[in-house]
């Protein structure tokens, strides 16, 4: 089964959970706003956010169309408006959570002011898995243990984690320092510990990274300056 969804085209990959905060300046998606906001009660104000995967999507002045050679990632996920800011120049500040996954079916770019998609709605994980609760367990362990090489102090290392398997693939892949290219293979992932297995290769590798280079006798600025003018 599929349905239609406004669709929003952003450089960055959002997860089920995740806030994402935009800053709405394009009349395209003003219109877009105040269409989820004069809404009845009760009905999902979600668009979708799908990643760019190439090209570029916002217009570059007033009035101009949309650059047609953009291409979007398959996989996308709705983002539910929570809040809504109207600023004096007509543009909105909106706050919203991601909600559900999507695969992105056809695309109208003519029928309203922004693109809109068939999307089909992508399969969650409904019960108990006992691979994936052991899969968090390291998940959490090795994603922990790279938190403490991007921070100055391991004292910082204060957040409580969620437990849930599910939630916690989606925090990870959102909250470290991935290319866009890897979060979007993690949401694409239907099952909740393939995702978490992709996630331990992924955090390892960072690891093994942020050692080499902390392993650097000298700081990286001063091996890219020139060395001290002889007196």
């Amino acid at each position: 089964m599929t349905e239609r969804l406004p669709v929003f085209p952003l450089a960055t990959v959002l997860f089920p959970g995740l806030v994402l905060p935009l800053h709405i300046f394009e009349e395209r998606y003003r219109a877009l706003v105040r269409h989820l906001v004069a809404l009845p009660d009760g009905a999902p104000r979600e668009f979708g956010v799908v990643a760019i995967r190439s090209g570029w999507e916002v217009a570059s002045g007033p009035g101009q169309e949309m650059s047609g050679d953009v291409t979007l990632h398959e996989v996308g996920c709705t983002a539910e408006l929570r809040q809504v800011t109207e600023l004096e120049d007509g543009g909105f500040d909106i706050v919203t959570v991601g909600r559900r996954r999507f695969r992105v079916g056809e695309v109208d770019r003519s029928s309203a002011p922004y693109l809109t998609a068939e999307v089909r709605w992508l399969p969650e994980p409904d019960g108990p898995d006992e691979t994936a609760d052991l899969l968090a367990a390291r998940v959490i362990a090795v994603f922990r243990q790279y938190l403490g090489l991007i921070r100055a102090e391991a004292g910082e290392l204060t957040e409580q984690l969620p437990e849930d398997p599910t939630v916690l693939s989606h925090l990870v892949a959102a909250t470290a320092a991935l290319t866009v290219t890897d979060r979007q293979q993690l949401l694409a992932i239907d099952d909740t510990a393939a995702r978490l297995r992709a996630e331990l290769h992924l955090l390892n590798r960072e690891a093994a990274l942020l050692r080499q280079v902390r392993a650097v006798p000298v700081p990286l600025a001063e091996l890219a300056s020139p060395p001290p003018a002889p007196n």
